[in-house]
């Protein structure tokens, strides 16, 4: 019945998300105008002059680009209660979130930007099933892996964990069916509230799973050793949708479906605590199409650029294909000149497609090879494919002073689900496809600066474990997949 009810509506939605890829300069033109005159009388419309900005270039003139560190004076006004400061009024929720660098980071979110949000996850998932012709996801349940729902208080204003405030504004709609139960989705301790969440879902039936890859890996698997089923789809027969953000699906593809017992349609999101930048729109092509009708009006960094004091600034007919760029978030919570530290590729310009390509601070370039998120994964999907590995986690770093004096390496530490006999051969198909892919790696190899990668397989559980150490078990936290020193490295 409710399948029947949402039907139209779907196709409402996808003929809706049509016009706004064939319309997105047009939009991101009217956002860029909007948001300006709606914050002109805030603290920072006020300190930045928008009174006077009347284009792009004098918008980039008045606002450099800075993180939330080099903003820190304005959020934490905003953090202490104080209101029309970034945008007018107060927020209506504040995102905490962690930071490399900035430790906790409070990031506002309007009245005026919840819908990005939340009517955009809404958005990808009905024009996803409109195009798969197919809505019955609706009439069993729907589990979300996510945060804990809880919010405190700070400044006057709600705060809590992205996926914990989207709890509080669940549609009606799906309400009704959501897995787990808000009292199970409130437990902190992940290994509890996994335990817990596996009581309240093996005996239901299940359409839909959303949530991070190797979390999502773990609930099956748990699932599996409580049920003494050989795969999810023996509990689920009617699974049929794994939806997932912020984290490659592709090294986790074969373990996931293993465990599943086949494959199931897979639909790709692009949430971040500073707004919901970008979803899967077709099933036919790559990319992410770029969220351009949602309150954000988005600016492009060549990545080798991010850094400098005055980089250029690119819009939307600016960019090329194929290329880096650092993202930078303009929006109606009042994010401004905002670098969120991911690097983008246009895969697509009618309509604009992104894929993420990786972070600004996550990269390998201990030798000037700047290797980067993207490449590192596109490398160790196709070694997977061709010895069907199934990889539970990974994450690389550089070795800079063998202890043996022999030349530098990267150093892959990988969990395998079972060690595969040929790791010397992996490692060499590995380095082979990272040659292929990066021309100044392939440089240091031939060059004889570096040696071939070299691979350290790790017991089962020990990323979990890592992850427990670090207090980032669970929810929404992620490995990073590179890191320039060895401080992960020394702790696995």
């Amino acid at each position: 019945m409710k399948s029947l009810l949402i039907k139209p509506f779907a196709n409402f939605v996808k003929k809706q998300t049509a016009n706004f890829a064939r319309n997105a300069v047009k939009d991101q033109q009217a956002i860029f105008k909007s948001i300006l005159l709606k914050a002109v009388h805030t603290q920072f419309g006020k300190d930045h002059n928008f009174q006077s900005v009347h284009s792009h270039e004098d918008f980039y003139q008045q606002v450099p680009i800075r993180d939330y560190e080099s903003q820190r004076q304005y959020f934490d006004r905003v953090k202490d209660g104080e209101a029309n400061i970034l945008w007018p009024g107060k927020p209506k929720y504040l995102a905490k979130t962690s930071g490399t660098t900035s430790g906790i980071k409070y990031i506002p979110i309007s009245t005026d930007s919840i819908g990005n949000h939340i009517n955009t996850a809404r958005n990808a998932l009905f024009n996803f099933t409109s195009l798969r012709k197919d809505t019955s996801i609706f009439d069993g349940k729907l589990i979300f892996l996510s945060g804990s729902p809880t919010l405190t208080t700070v400044g006057g204003v709600q705060t809590g964990r992205l996926s914990g405030i989207v709890n509080h504004e669940v549609p009606s709609f799906v309400k009704g069916n959501q897995l787990p139960s808000y009292a199970t989705n409130c437990i902190e301790e992940w290994e509890q509230k996994l335990d817990k969440i596996i009581d309240e879902t093996y005996d239901q039936d299940l359409r839909l799973i959303s949530g991070i890859p190797p979390w999502v890996q773990m609930y099956f698997e748990r699932l599996l050793d409580k049920t003494g089923k050989n795969t999810i789809k023996e509990i689920f027969p009617n699974l049929s949708l794994f939806a997932y953000g912020g984290v490659n699906y592709a090294p986790y593809r074969n373990t996931i479906e293993n465990l599943i017992g086949e494959s199931i349609h897979s639909l790709e999101t692009y949430p971040a605590s500073e707004g919901f930048i970008a979803f899967q729109d077709t099933v036919d092509h790559q990319g992410l199409l770029l969220n351009t009708n949602s309150g954000i009006f988005f600016e492009f960094v060549p990545a080798q650029e991010i850094f400098d004091a005055h980089p250029t600034r690119l819009l939307l007919p600016e960019v090329e294909l194929d290329k880096d760029y650092a993202i930078i978030i303009n929006n109606n919570a009042g994010l401004w000149g905002y670098n969120i530290g991911d690097t983008v590729r246009f895969v697509s310009k009618d309509p604009y497609r992104i894929i993420v390509s990786g972070r600004i601070k996550h990269f390998i370039s201990a030798f000037g090879e700047h290797v980067i998120a993207k490449e590192v994964e596109q490398a160790m999907t196709n070694v997977s494919k061709k010895y069907h590995l199934q990889i539970n986690e990974f994450t690389v770093a550089p070795q800079v002073n063998p202890t043996d004096g022999s030349l530098p390496y990267h150093e892959w530490f990988i969990e395998f689900d079972q060690l595969p006999e040929n790791l010397h051969q992996i490692a060499k198909d590995l380095d082979a496809e990272l040659i292929h892919q990066n021309i100044y790696y392939q440089d240091l190899i031939v060059g004889k600066i570096l040696q071939p990668l070299k691979i350290s397989a790790l017991g089962k559980g020990t990323f979990q474990r890592y992850m427990e150490s670090q207090g980032k078990l669970g929810g929404q936290n992620k490995v990073p997949r590179l890191s320039n020193d060895r401080k992960i490295a020394e702790l696995l």
